[in-house]
């Protein structure tokens, strides 16, 4: 069962909101406040499970969530990792109340953030701020998926191996390598060969 945490941590989201350029009043931060439930997840409890409807746009506090699928041959693919100062949801399903062909859950004990359709809506309806917030938010997330989608089919799993590195350093200790390979789109005895050459390569530069 998820657990709640005290509301006091709605500070990272506002931090989150100010380091990116938007300077909320005190009406808008009272919004945020009142808006925004914190929310706990143990690690491997599911944020939300195939066939069920995405009710919350979840923004991680603290922690790691993932988002996948499983095929019917039983492979896992995963599509994105979420951590601190990350947003995570299934769009579709969200915006279209829809059931989800993916899963949420979380590879550590999670705090998130979480707010609902009806209570976006109502953001954007009270404070065009939270409208600009949310759309180049959305956006943002679309161009990194275009670059993912081009990445996995122009790019060598040594690459994307490389990319991965580079993009989430904070992630590379916290999160196997059976997952790591799962959101490469390689096995993991691939992934562990490239990993031996990489530090070959390195110990002899």
């Amino acid at each position: 069962m998820n657990e709640k945490v005290p509301q006091t941590s709605t500070e990272p989201l506002l931090d989150y909101f100010k380091k990116r350029g938007y300077l909320l009043n005190d009406l808008e931060i009272g919004m945020v406040k009142e808006k925004f439930r914190s929310r706990l997840y143990r690690k491997r409890q599911y944020v939300l499970q195939e066939g069920d409807v995405c009710t919350q746009f979840n923004f991680v506090v603290r922690g790691c969530l993932r988002t996948y699928n499983i095929d019917k041959k039983g492979n896992l693919h995963i599509l994105q990792f979420g951590a601190e100062n990350n947003w995570i949801n299934d769009l579709g399903s969200f915006h279209g109340m829809k059931p989800s062909k993916l899963n949420i859950d979380a590879i550590e004990d999670t705090v998130v953030l979480q707010i609902n359709l009806e209570d976006l809506i109502s953001l954007y309806k009270q404070s065009p701020i939270f409208d600009r917030i949310f759309r180049v938010l959305i956006e943002n997330g679309y161009i990194h998926l275009q670059e993912r989608l081009l990445q996995n089919i122009s790019s060598t799993a040594e690459e994307r191996y490389e990319e991965f590195l580079n993009r989430y350093p904070h992630l590379i200790n916290r999160i196997s390598q059976v997952q790591i390979a799962a959101f490469l789109g390689v096995t993991p005895e691939f992934l562990s060969r490239l990993r031996n050459q990489r530090a070959k390569i390195n110990k002899n530069t």
